[in-house]
């Protein structure tokens, strides 16, 4: 599978406080994030990185209405949890992403209210409109959010490339399984130097593993 700047974008999922930080949402509820705040300093390296080459950056941010009407299943059966204690609602400090992100005027932020960043998003238009055709992507969590948009990227016939480093979840087997799934049919699995190295390039081949 190859890699091409031009046709390519950067595509950061969910990094957002209530993901990250001691006083998000998550770890309140006695969950370890620190290894979600260590993929999320790769992520932010790789939106220099991307930045330096004319690569987009996109940021997402699960987001759903204060009183959760929006939520549907998520919120009231699947995870009922989070519904109970209003995580995840516009407006609080769970929802946005740090400041030491960085985030640029010419970046792209799109909230979604669910776990993939094509669903209920301008994110198809926005790669249509400028010929994107390839994501490198990171972000949290790795079975959750990341791999519901790298499955979606997949039948979009995007060429997909989860950077290994720059993608985490509360639990390690998840998140071992969640990349042996996207590795078999939905995307190439790099290491940030590869990501890295590919973007200064312009382009790079990643072959079957």
């Amino acid at each position: 599978m190859r890699f091409r700047a031009a046709e390519a974008a950067l595509l950061l999922v969910d990094l957002q406080r209530g993901f990250l930080h001691p006083d998000g949402f998550v770890a309140a509820q006695g969950r370890d994030v620190s290894a979600c705040a260590a993929a999320a300093a790769q992520c932010y390296a790789l939106a220099r990185a991307a930045r330096a080459a004319d690569i987009p950056v996109i940021w997402t941010r699960h987001v759903l209405r204060a009183d959760h009407a929006d939520g549907g299943l998520l919120v009231t059966e699947l995870r009922p949890r989070l519904g109970q204690i209003g995580a995840l609602a516009a407006g609080s400090a769970d929802v946005e992403i740090p400041a030491e992100a960085g985030v640029q005027t010419g970046d792209f932020v799109l909230d979604k209210p669910r776990y993939s960043a094509f669903f209920g998003t301008a994110l198809d238009v926005v790669l249509t409109s400028r010929g994107i055709r390839a994501l490198m992507v990171g972000g949290v969590t790795t079975s959750m959010c990341v791999e519901s948009s790298v499955r979606d990227a997949a039948q979009r016939d995007i060429r997909t490339f989860v950077v290994r480093e720059a993608v985490a979840d509360f639990d390690l087997a998840r998140h071992a399984a969640s990349l042996d799934a996207m590795a078999f049919g939905f995307a190439r699995i790099i290491g940030a130097n590869q990501a890295t190295q590919a973007i200064a390039a312009g382009e790079a081949a990643f072959p079957l593993a």
